[in-house]
């Protein structure tokens, strides 16, 4: 027997979470890491993300549509650090 739930939790603000330390995440890359090993940095801050996306929606405890929530926050997570390397990249091209 399956008991429903009464009041379940609210799963979005966990995937907005992992945009958001997506994008501190990369701001701090491009803070704190020589222009060279930028790109590598990116990689491995998208990894830690798809870690985090994966435990924050294993700690809500919804089956239902976990996958779905974990994809939008890791696609989330790459369009927002995909963005500030774009920003990275045309920092680069500007002279100066």
């Amino acid at each position: 027997m399956v008991v429903p739930e009464l009041a379940p939790r609210r799963t979005f603000g966990g995937v907005v979470a992992v945009w958001g330390v997506a994008a501190v995440v990369g701001v701090a890359i491009g803070a704190f890491v020589p222009a060279e090993w930028r790109a590598a940095w990116l990689i491995v801050s998208l990894g830690g993300c798809l870690l985090l996306s994966f435990g924050v929606q294993l700690w809500f405890g919804r089956s239902q549509g976990f996958t779905e929530r974990v994809a939008a926050g890791v696609l989330g997570a790459l369009l927002v650090l995909g963005v500030i390397s774009a920003g990275f990249g045309l920092a680069a091209v500007v002279p100066g």
